[in-house]
């Protein structure tokens, strides 16, 4: 194959259809259980996936984005998606693992030491997806700022936001870099344990943080974890083009591919990284099995699935040419939404990727032990390492 086509694929409760957890194979009375969350990753390892990312939030799911509801017909509940992932880690050998954290009301030194616990535990297969929160009740669950009532045309909130996250995770980076690479002496000899040399104060100092630093856990095995971000218009491709290894997008169509990717393209050159590789993934609803399909677990529901991103209802030899139409536009790399768990992760891994594979377009055995090295991106040197004349 001429390029490596990645897969991910996005973990949701019972799957991203609201009636998902009322099918006779899923597993509702065990989403708060660890057994659940380490099969479902374990199907993606054996899949050959290069990771899978688990949704969370700072508030009760919900049909509307602005408000809470009152429904009782949908999974309301769930587990922290860091803690999911540690708990997973051990349990699989190659498949990357990205939480999604809400960057918008945690700090970032908490989060930075939890993704490198994270990077530590799963041998070097740590990921984050930053997501933004512009929720007014979810704010008010913190009582430590005001977010006004969702707008969408309401840019200056937006804004900052977005400039905060950027902010955010310029300081997980610095501090992932605080400890140089060989800081940790461990010499029983001498009773040296760490250079103190070699730990380093960030001193950020912005708008929206000031952190001093260092870290309190060592650089991770990959260095810098991977971060990822989804966006849907300019302010978040930003985001994504000046923060992020991996942006998640969501056209609905080749052109529409084309479009966003140029976008994103120019965000990257602007934010002076256009020799960098930031992969665009296109994200994807998947409910295999036809319309049909679709249409029942919509009726059970009471209303359409509805979604940013495309909804797929064909079969594994039509997702193929699709993924493979939308590669050759540029796309690197796709994250796969299941609607329903576990049937259409199995559709996705026992079905697509065979077909992938049959095509030469997918792997056939993990070539790197490390996420970054999945994906084609070197480890990072340290920016506070001394370089050699």
């Amino acid at each position: 194959m001429s390029a490596p086509l990645h897969l991910a694929v996005a973990f949701d409760g019972a799957g991203w259809h609201p009636a998902a957890w009322r099918e006779p194979e899923a597993r509702p009375a065990e989403l708060l259980s660890a057994g659940y969350w380490v099969d479902l990753a374990r199907e993606a390892d054996a899949g050959l996936l290069d990771f899978l990312t688990i949704e969370d939030a700072v508030g009760l799911q919900t049909s509307g984005y602005d408000r809470q509801d009152d429904r009782v017909d949908q999974v309301r509940g769930r587990l922290d998606a860091v803690l999911i992932a540690s708990r997973v880690a051990p349990r699989t050998t190659n498949v990357g693992l990205v939480p999604t954290a809400t960057v918008t009301h945690t700090e970032p030194f908490h989060l930075s030491k939890a993704i490198a616990t994270l990077d530590y535990v799963s041998k070097g297969r740590a990921g984050v997806r930053v997501q933004v929160s512009a929720r007014a009740h979810e704010a008010e669950h913190f009582g430590r700022r005001t977010i006004p009532q969702f707008q969408p045309d309401n840019v200056e909130v937006f804004t900052d936001l977005f400039d905060e996250a950027a902010d955010y995770v310029e300081v997980l980076r610095r501090l992932w870099d605080s400890w140089e690479d060989d800081a940790e002496i461990r010499d029983a000899a001498t009773g040296r344990f760490i250079d103190r040399d070699k730990l380093h104060y960030i001193n950020f100092e912005g708008k929206f943080f000031d952190v001093k630093g260092p870290s309190i856990t060592p650089r991770p095995p990959q260095g810098q974890p991977l971060v990822t971000a989804l966006a849907h218009a300019t302010i978040p491709y930003r985001l994504g083009a000046r923060s992020s290894d991996v942006v998640y997008v969501t056209p609905h169509d080749v052109e529409g591919a084309r479009t966003i990717l140029a976008e994103v393209r120019a965000e990257q050159e602007a934010a002076g990284r256009a020799a960098e590789t930031v992969h665009v993934f296109a994200d994807l609803v998947v409910l295999f099995g036809g319309r049909d399909r679709k249409a029942r677990l919509d009726e059970r529901a009471g209303e359409e699935l509805t979604s940013d991103a495309l909804i797929f209802t064909g079969t594994p030899a039509e997702l193929a040419d699709l993924l493979l139409e939308w590669q050759a536009a540029g796309i690197s790399g796709f994250r796969l939404r299941p609607g329903v768990l576990p049937t259409d992760l199995e559709a996705i891994t026992r079905g697509l990727v065979p077909e992938l594979q049959q095509r030469g377009a997918f792997r056939r055995s993990y070539e790197a032990n490390t996420l970054r090295g999945l994906l084609g991106l070197p480890r990072p040197a340290n920016r506070y390492s001394e370089v050699p004349a």
